[in-house]
């Protein structure tokens, strides 16, 4: 549940804060006041896109701050704890959003920084936001399967996702018999070139890591006639004559007849006995590495020539030698598709026919799942609508198989569906976009979403002039709806109906003032007084008269009376 909602520098608000409750808050004011730059800043804290259009002028940045109340079980919760965020810290949570002037955004869960497209998915758990574009949603038959596939519940969603990994193996499948189908021509150049590859990458019997023992001889040959001079001088130094070799071996002679005549001298000699034993190893070293030094003519230039070998590679292949190697597995394995072409064209076949009786199984299953979706969805929305004064209405969801053609597989299974309506007893089923009436859209939206409210987890819902084109008993039908939403969700409303205003339990004012030519928006909680005004100048535009003024009062007692009502139904349900 949305708790606290902070907006700064935000297109015409300078500053909001607001707090929230549960059941139905009403968001009023006058055209143009920002009611929708309320929504709009919502919409960011869910995961929309930023702009820099959002950022007040001659502000550097724009900030929102939404503070939600979670319970344990919200699933939300397991979603950030998957994300590494402990449970401890997760009774609340705090999503921040920066847009700066320049465009760029940042969002925050808990402090941390996130992805957009995580904010996404832990906002879609978090908000439902029904407005114009969600009318416009209702319009494209594209996402009328969504909605029918979401209220089948859990076992049509798994059936449809077991076939949605299953449909991008069959198209990866599909996709790699099309490249063995290639035409004669095609294939005998493709086989030419990965023979050249296999056969060049084999040729070089690349070893991993030799490039770098390479690099490490290279320096050692480049400095070869000073490393002989050092090491040469080193080894005549401890093995010539009078060398330290000598020196030391007399000098342990003479300590082991000084222990004869005093064993306290016997660490010494030990010490003495290991230094001769490790010079005589460091002599036997030097010796063998200045005589590997003397005995290689021409490796200076074998090592040139291979490393040149390894970087031509390199440029063809990949990176490193490693990648080289990976390259060489890849050429093979598909040399040895196209080399036994006909056999993997015939594999691939075997499996897609095997693919597609399994996708086939599957989209026979979803399309039974749907239409018992179907037939429950239509009695439900049916009811909706007559509760919103359109009864006589007629809901159906029609299916068309045969708009595929035939046996032709879909991401989304064989079926392709579309709502529709016939408003008026006689007339006939027409397809949601050639309903003319904004106010039956509203209330068939309006509808959908009481129903799917039930299938879903979102605690918070909004709606943004959901009521456009509707007025009088139809008005009130909807404010009685929403009413009903609100005593099982907190519910946001942005309405410019005295009907649908009257029945909130929260109700705040929107209002626009200008200042030294700077204009801003001003939002303010509203007690009895103050709902009483604002629902007269609802309903009599500028002027307030005692009429309008008495009209109001009688508005809020009835609706009262409706709410308490609602409230005991819900009781006794």
């Amino acid at each position: 549940m949305l708790r606290e909602l902070t907006i700064r520098q935000f297109a015409i608000i300078e500053h909001v804060h607001l707090r929230f409750d549960r059941g139905f808050h009403v968001l009023t004011g006058e055209t143009g006041a920002g009611k929708s730059i309320l929504i709009d800043a919502l919409g960011l804290v869910a995961g929309g896109r930023a702009s820099s259009e959002f950022v007040r002028h001659g502000a550097d940045r724009a900030e929102i701050e939404a503070i939600f109340e979670i319970p344990d079980e919200h699933r939300v919760r397991q979603l950030l704890i998957d994300w590494g965020y402990e449970p401890d810290d997760l009774d609340q949570l705090i999503i921040r959003r920066e847009i700066t002037a320049a465009g760029k955004s940042t969002c925050r869960i808990n402090g941390r920084s996130v992805t957009l497209s995580m904010l996404r998915e832990a906002g879609r758990h978090l908000l439902d936001l029904s407005g114009q574009h969600e009318h416009q949603t209702l319009l494209r038959t594209e996402e009328h399967l969504e909605w029918l596939d979401r209220y089948g519940g859990d076992e049509l969603l798994a059936i449809r996702k077991k076939y949605g990994e299953l449909y991008a193996e069959y198209r990866e499948l599909v996709r790699k018999l099309e490249e063995l189908d290639l035409d004669g021509k095609e294939h005998a150049q493709r086989l030419d070139l990965l023979t050249f590859q296999r056969d060049e990458i084999a040729g070089a019997h690349l070893v991993p890591g030799e490039d770098e023992e390479l690099e490490r001889e290279r320096t050692r040959l480049l400095h070869a006639e000073k490393l002989l001079s050092h090491t040469a001088g080193a080894y005549e130094m401890m093995y010539g004559e009078r060398g330290a070799l000598d020196l030391l071996q007399e000098s342990l002679g003479r300590l082991e007849q000084a222990a004869g005549m005093d064993e306290s001298l016997d660490q010494v000699v030990e010490s003495a006995r290991q230094a001769v034993y490790l010079l005589e190893e460091a002599v036997r070293e030097v010796g063998r590495y200045r005589d590997g030094l003397e005995h290689e003519p021409g490796r200076l230039e074998q090592v040139e020539e291979r490393l040149h070998l390894i970087r031509q590679l390199k440029r063809k292949y990949g990176n490193t030698i490693e990648e080289i190697l990976s390259h060489q597995e890849r050429v093979e394995r598909e040399l040895a598709e196209l080399e036994h072409r006909e056999e993997s064209q015939e594999e691939l076949r075997a499996e897609i026919e095997s693919l597609e009786e399994e996708l086939g199984r599957l989209a026979g299953e979803l399309t039974t799942l749907r239409k018992k979706a179907a037939m429950d969805l239509e009695k439900r929305v049916e009811r909706e609508l007559a509760d919103l004064h359109m009864g006589s209405t007629v809901f159906h969801v029609s299916f068309f198989r045969d708009a595929w053609r035939s046996g032709e597989l879909t991401p989304a299974g064989r079926d392709r569906i579309e709502f529709m309506l016939s408003p008026n007893p006689g007339e006939p089923l027409k397809p949601l976009s050639r309903i003319a009436s904004g106010g039956e859209l509203s209330r068939i939206l309006l509808a959908l979403k009481v129903i799917f409210t039930g299938v879903q987890e979102v605690h918070t819902l909004i709606f943004d002039e959901i009521d456009t084109g509707v007025s009088g008993r139809a008005a009130q039908a909807i404010a009685g709806k929403i009413a009903q939403l609100g005593q099982r969700f907190q519910v946001l409303c942005v309405t410019h109906l005295p009907q649908v205003a009257c029945m909130a339990d929260h109700h705040f004012l929107i209002s626009k003032e200008t200042v030294n030519d700077s204009t801003t928006t001003r939002v303010n909680q509203l007690d009895e007084s103050g709902r009483t005004q604002e629902l007269a100048r609802m309903l009599g535009g500028v002027e307030v008269t005692r009429t309008t003024l008495e009209h109001a009062e009688e508005m809020i007692r009835l609706a009262e009376e409706a709410k308490d009502a609602i409230r005991s139904n819900g009781k006794s349900g």
